[in-house]
């Protein structure tokens, strides 16, 4: 009986993945439902269900299927932040310490401890000991019992439903191997006193009773298991981008409660309530400004560089930060509705629309697990066909298995992606995961938020302009001393620009300062009547520019800066351009970018005369301005939708669903947190010639990948006919896995000799 349609989207929590073809079965079955369409992201282990109106198909048919595909499936709580009882910060020890991932980190240290000495037993003739090999079974069952269990549950739920992955391999290798060696150490020779395992390295038809292969299932097994546990800890990340956006509200909030001010949790704020919003503090929730006067920082949220002057009846968004005075704010939108709760579910909606790409290793074991199955079946037909017995036919069947099992390539992907992400470190660059890489190949074009990525972020004095007969150092220290008891964002960057032109450091205090609501401040400085703000302050008090100021000003504004009138004594004698200084760093870097092959495009909030001002300087031609917060991810997928694979690089709230949606995000250190989560590779230092670095050291990582790959696989298989034809011994078989992981493992140290570009 099929239950009531629950909507037309469906989102639903996924368990039991272990690999990206897990993902893609899911998907599989799910679409084989009439009237859904679905698809199922292994990194944020969710699926996205779109049902037809009148597919008759509810929640609870959709996680039977999934339940009956070998998995299970929930519908999602409600995202929510929860502090810790005692208020402190969770850091990522603390978070480690929760859930499957700590689960997984024992199973792989108790797997390590005991597998180490098995191998070295096995591998080093001098410690065969007298009876070395029963120490080995007794230290080896745990590993393949206990740590491999994760492999063969996995298994058995693909043999259930006609099914292999690499898991099917690893299971099947590891079981062949301990299986064979209990049968060698209680039914053939390998368990009298004085075994050993000489290091000879010939090609020669044995029996197989005399030989185990302890190490090779505890050795795959634990390299294997060391895979899942680094890929885990990057896959935890995947929801960490809403974390950090419903972190960036306010946690409480001033009500305005019979005339008092009342302060509560934000969750009590209703639509209609009135709240105050001092200087400095957040704005809790959107709405409208029932009284007072005010600059609001949104630049978080918009991208935006310059302050939003707000008065009454003016709307103002919930997280941006009031700069200037007291608010009245009266809540028109609260909870779900607001402006950052729509952005935290573009970034959701993001994450789980992008295809999670498949790692190589799934990708070629769905074509080699099959064929190493059919021929470890062949080869023991073959074997007992041919009248050599079924201790001859076994011996080599389970040879192909041992032989094939991956124990290199376990070792192929964590390697390089540890090499590749500590060197990335020393150079300020986090990668997330091996998943990010196979995207930094086909990458085309690089999208580039202005505010805080190509700019500083931060208002800088960029221009000064004087009348006749008056100095830059008079014209800063009277401005910088007025403005310096203002909190507005252009009045601080005059102040700053001021002390630093001063010999001490120090300005004059001001007398008399006012602020002038809308236009500006005036006041006295060292018996100076000093005004500074809009050209209309000075004109309402009957000083107008002088021709040549009016014709900087006018020029200052058509290339989309602020320009700031200083009068003092009666006349107007300064213009001072204030803006959002470019990067030194931006035109190098994307010079850089373009000798990657890449196209740069220039993305922002701001006015197109910002945009194409800051695109010149820098070298950019294509110049996408005065785009909304909300559409930055419509620009992103057109651009896809034109053929383009889509690198964005960005630093702010604004830009947290765009990298999500691209198909390489680069997120700013410097920005917020949930630029930084939504990322896939992060440029600590917030110098965006680090971007052609990140993606120059992506390349490289996924090259060493795929190098590992081809040799992990490429030793197996050229043992493959020697193991099929009887003629692999154990010491040659040891001696490959050993010299492919070797080899794997020194190709990947190569990566520490990655250099950036001076």
């Amino acid at each position: 009986m099929t239950t009531a349609i629950d909507g037309p989207v469906v989102e639903l929590e996924i368990g039991g993945m272990t690999c990206a073809s897990c993902a893609a079965r899911i998907e599989k079955k799910l679409n084989r439902m009439d009237g859904v369409t679905a698809t199922v992201n292994y990194a944020t282990e969710k699926a996205q269900v779109t049902l037809a109106e009148d597919s008759g198909v509810g929640t609870a048919d959709l996680i039977a299927t999934v339940e009956k595909t070998g998995y299970t499936a929930a519908v999602p709580a409600p995202p929510a932040p929860k502090p810790p009882a005692d208020g402190a910060e969770r850091g990522p020890a603390a978070e480690e310490a929760d859930g499957p991932l700590a689960a997984l980190r024992q199973r792989l240290l108790v797997s390590l401890a005991l597998s180490v000495p098995v191998i070295l037993m096995a591998m080093v003739p001098a410690l065969q000991f007298t009876n070395w090999q029963w120490l080995s079974l007794t230290l080896a069952a745990p590993v393949v019992a206990y740590g491999a269990w994760p492999f063969h549950r996995a298994a058995w739920t693909n043999l259930r439903h006609g099914a292999a992955t690499m898991d099917t391999l690893i299971s099947m290798g590891t079981l062949a191997a301990f299986g064979w060696s209990l049968w060698a150490l209680f039914f053939g020779t390998a368990g009298m006193p004085g075994m050993t395992h000489p290091f000879e390295l010939t090609i020669a038809r044995t029996d197989g009773s005399g030989a185990i292969y302890l190490e090779a299932a505890a050795g795959v097994t634990t390299f294997i298991l060391a895979g899942r546990y680094f890929e885990a800890r990057a896959k935890r990340k995947a929801g960490a981008a809403l974390r950090a956006l419903l972190e960036l509200g306010a946690k409480d909030v001033a009500v305005l409660r019979a005339g008092k001010e009342v302060r509560v949790p934000v969750g009590e704020l209703r639509v209609g309530d009135r709240f105050v919003v001092r200087p400095g503090e957040k704005i809790a929730t959107d709405g409208r400004v029932a009284e007072g006067s005010s600059a609001v920082d949104a630049s978080m949220l918009t991208g935006e560089s310059v302050p939003v002057e707000v008065a009454p009846g003016d709307t103002v968004t919930g997280a941006t930060v009031n700069a200037g005075g007291r608010l009245v704010v009266e809540a028109t939108r609260i909870g779900a509705d607001t402006q950052l709760a729509r952005m935290a579910r573009l970034v959701e909606d993001a994450q789980n629309g992008k295809a999670a790409a498949q790692r190589l290793a799934d990708r070629i074991s769905a074509v080699f697990v099959p064929i190493v199955i059919a021929l470890a079946l062949a080869t023991l037909g073959f074997w007992l066909g041919t009248g050599h017995g079924a201790v001859a036919a076994f011996t080599a069947a389970v040879a192909v298995l041992i032989i094939a099992c991956p124990c290199a390539l376990g070792l192929a992907t964590p390697t390089a992606l540890m090499v590749g992400t500590g060197r990335g470190a020393q150079l300020g660059i986090l990668l997330k995961g091996p998943e990010v890489l196979e995207t930094t190949r086909a990458v085309d074009t690089v999208v580039l938020d202005k505010t805080g990525t190509v700019t500083t972020g931060v208002m800088t004095l960029t221009g000064v302009h004087l009348a006749d007969g008056v100095t830059r150092a008079q014209a800063l220290r009277l401005a910088g001393a007025l403005e310096h008891s203002s909190e507005h964002p252009i009045a601080r960057a005059l102040a700053t620009a001021a002390q630093e032109a001063e010999p001490t450091g120090t300005l004059p205090a001001p007398e008399g300062f006012t602020n002038v609501p809308g236009l500006g401040v005036r006041g006295s400085v060292e018996g100076h009547s000093v005004l500074v703000g809009r050209e209309r302050l000075l004109n309402d008090r009957g000083q107008q520019l002088p021709p040549a100021l009016a014709a900087a000003k006018d020029a200052a504004e058509r290339a989309g800066h602020t320009a700031v009138v200083v009068g003092w004594d009666g006349a107007a004698r300064a213009v001072l351009v204030v803006s959002d200084a470019v990067k030194p760093t931006s035109a190098e870097a994307v010079r850089r970018l373009r000798a990657l092959g890449l196209t740069p495009v220039l993305l922002t909030g701001d006015n197109r005369a910002v945009a194409e001002s800051v695109a010149a300087e820098v070298g950019i031609d294509e110049v996408i301005a005065e785009v909304l917060p909300e559409d930055k991810v419509a620009v992103v997928e057109r651009l896809q939708a034109e053929g383009r694979s889509v690198a964005m690089v960005g630093d702010g709230v604004n830009d947290a669903a765009a990298l999500a949606r691209a198909d390489l995000g680069l997120a700013m250190g410097t920005g917020t947190d949930a630029a930084i989560e939504a990322g896939d590779l992060t440029l600590v230092r917030g110098d965006l010639r680090a971007a052609a670095d990140a993606i120059r050291l992506a390349r490289a990582t996924l090259g060493t990948i795929r190098a590992n790959l081809f040799w992990a696989f490429g030793y197996n298989v050229a043992a493959l006919p020697l193991a099929a034809a009887g003629l692999l011994n154990p010491m040659i078989a040891g001696a490959a896995m050993a010299f492919s992981s070797v080899f794997v493992v020194g190709n990947s140290l190569r990566l520490r000799r990655f250099r950036a570009l001076a």
